[in-house]
């Protein structure tokens, strides 16, 4: 039953608690129409509400049963005011015909707001299967289900709350299954229930880490770090993903709800240990970038800030493999010419990813990401080298080892003008390969005379870099405790003689002059140790003598 009564409109609102509100605190007859309305839908739906309102009356003064009014003239009136409303029909009268409105404007609303989603409306028990209710019913009862999976529970412990625990991933396999078996078209609280469960389940922070990197650039605990949650986060992951590749999504919509908020916390999820997670996640992302273009962006944005973090701050990171791997196809996609801001992520996101001591753990990526920069435009390829020759390893042979095979690839696609650009620095660079005392560093390099490209590239420029390189050359071939060195050495100069036996010759006598001079330098050092020496005597002996 109502609380309240409209006993006379035009000057208060009479409740049946004796309680009056005065008209003239609404103003304009729309304003106070309003109210009623409002207050009646409230009333009807939700008896909490009602309850509210009666304590809100409570402090409003009663009015009096024989109080009397001022009318507007300066009269007074007590026959406009009553306390029983049974033996006013006019007054009911009005009540009724305000119901009938207040019930109209409640379905109304009902079908603006679904009663699963609108406060007091009828919701569907989350345990009933989907194949028990209709199909009109399924969107609301799978909106419950979603509901009662945002809850958590504490994994650290497997035997608390193991019955809600068992009962939460029995409902998130049944909506795992509800997307498989159906295509449902989502509505938007549908959508938004989705992505709240998804958010809650999975957006959390990571515990600091303390791994110690090793020589070889891994980390010392070699076995990953499985999280206890996993038996309902997959299931999650697995939502969705069947979310975002439903032929129905609108991503116009859907995006309203995968926005930059969601997927700035869902790409802080690469730095967890659990490689099964990072999996789902790199499949989770490549979908966002394909599905909401006018996310790619602030996504490509992330990303570099991931990066430059990893580089120059922390080098710490667990899903920078992951990450490259997937831009690694976005490159692929990138458009002819290219933007300045793909030129920039490759210039200062990419090629300083050579600099940490973990690059093992994502060379094999990164070499990708940067050879399809170098194929969509072969120009970049010396300021790539520059860079590579800036970060290049000295003390760590197997980073060597990387960086010769990576640089390998890209002297397969260079351009004779760029490599004109940078092939003394580069030469300077290998010929400290090839002295290497590490066998394997010297056998890399000189491999790449194997590769007929670099080859052709080589002896057109050979006037220039044979006298880089022809000193190591010539020490391998007489003196390399690797046969493996010094029969690969032997080969090389043996075919340089063959092309042009003159620069051979020529560069002979410029090692022998070099040889000349590294003696006589050598010569005139012992010398003046000498000198020093002799000087030092004579000062020792003039103070014997003075001090005797």
């Amino acid at each position: 039953m109502s609380i309240f009564v409209l006993e006379n409109p035009d000057l208060y609102l009479g409740f049946r608690s004796g309680h009056t509100i005065p008209r003239s605190l609404f103003g304009s007859n729309i304003h106070f129409c309003f109210f009623c309305v409002v207050l009646g839908l409230l009333l009807a739906s939700n008896t909490t509400v009602s309850s509210m309102i009666k304590q809100f009356l409570a402090k409003i003064p009663r009015k009096s049963s024989k109080s009397n009014t001022t009318d507007p003239d300066g009269g007074s009136s007590s026959s406009s005011i009553t306390n029983d409303v049974s033996s006013n029909n006019g007054f009911l009268n009005t009540y009724n015909a305000i119901s009938s409105r207040l019930n109209t404007v409640k379905k109304m609303s009902s079908s603006i707001f679904p009663a699963s989603i609108m406060p007091g409306g009828e919701m569907i028990d989350p345990h009933v299967p989907f194949k028990d209710v209709q199909n009109s019913d399924k969107i609301r009862l799978l909106i419950s289900k979603l509901n009662l999976c945002s809850r958590l529970y504490d994994f650290n412990d497997q035997s608390q709350d193991s019955t809600e625990k068992d009962v939460k991933r029995q409902t998130l396999s049944e909506i795992v299954d509800f997307f498989s078996s159906d295509s449902p078209k989502l509505t938007e609280p549908a959508m938004f229930s989705i992505c709240k469960m998804c958010g809650n389940n999975l957006f959390r922070d990571f515990p600091p880490k303390n791994s110690v990197f090793s020589q070889r650039g891994e980390t010392e605990d070699e076995e990953p770090s499985f999280d206890p949650a996993w038996s309902h986060l997959q299931l999650v992951y697995e939502i969705l993903a069947r979310f975002l590749t439903q032929s129905s999504l609108d991503p116009k919509i859907a995006k309203q709800y995968i926005d930059h908020s969601f997927i700035l916390r869902l790409l802080d999820l690469f730095d967890t240990e659990d490689p099964r997670e990072r999996d789902c996640l790199k499949a989770i992302l490549h979908r966002v970038y394909g599905k909401f273009m006018v996310h790619r962006p602030f996504i490509r944005m992330v990303v570099s800030n991931i990066i430059y973090r990893f580089v120059f701050e922390t080098e710490k990171h667990n899903g920078i493999a992951e990450l490259l791997e997937i831009f690694g196809s976005v490159i692929s996609g990138f458009a002819l010419p290219l933007k300045k801001e793909h030129k920039m992520f490759l210039l200062r996101a990419l090629v300083p990813l050579h600099k940490p001591k973990s690059v093992g753990v994502y060379h094999h990526q990164l070499t990708y990401c940067v050879v399809q920069f170098i194929e969509k435009e072969p120009k970049l390829s010396s300021d790539v080298i520059k860079g590579l020759l800036k970060f290049w390893p000295v003390t760590s042979s197997q980073k060597q080892l990387m960086f010769l095979s990576e640089l390998e690839e890209l002297l397969e696609m260079i351009h004779t003008d760029e490599f004109e650009k940078i092939m003394v620095p580069l030469f300077r660079r290998i010929n400290c390969c090839l002295r290497s005392s590490h066998f394997q560093v010297a056998e890399r390099a000189h491999f790449l005379w194997n590769n007929e490209h670099i080859l052709h590239l080589i002896m057109c420029n050979r006037q220039v870099i044979m006298p880089l390189v022809f000193s190591s050359l010539e020490q391998n071939s007489q003196k390399h405790w690797s046969r493996t060195v010094m029969n690969l050495a032997q080969n090389m100069m043996k075919m340089l003689d063959d092309v042009d036996h003159e620069l051979v010759v020529s560069c002979q006598g410029l090692v022998e002059e070099g040889k000349s001079t590294l003696t006589v330098a050598a010569e005139r050092r012992r010398l003046t140790w000498e000198q020093l020496e002799n000087v030092s005597i004579m000062e020792e002996s003039a103070t014997c003598v003075v001090s005797c």
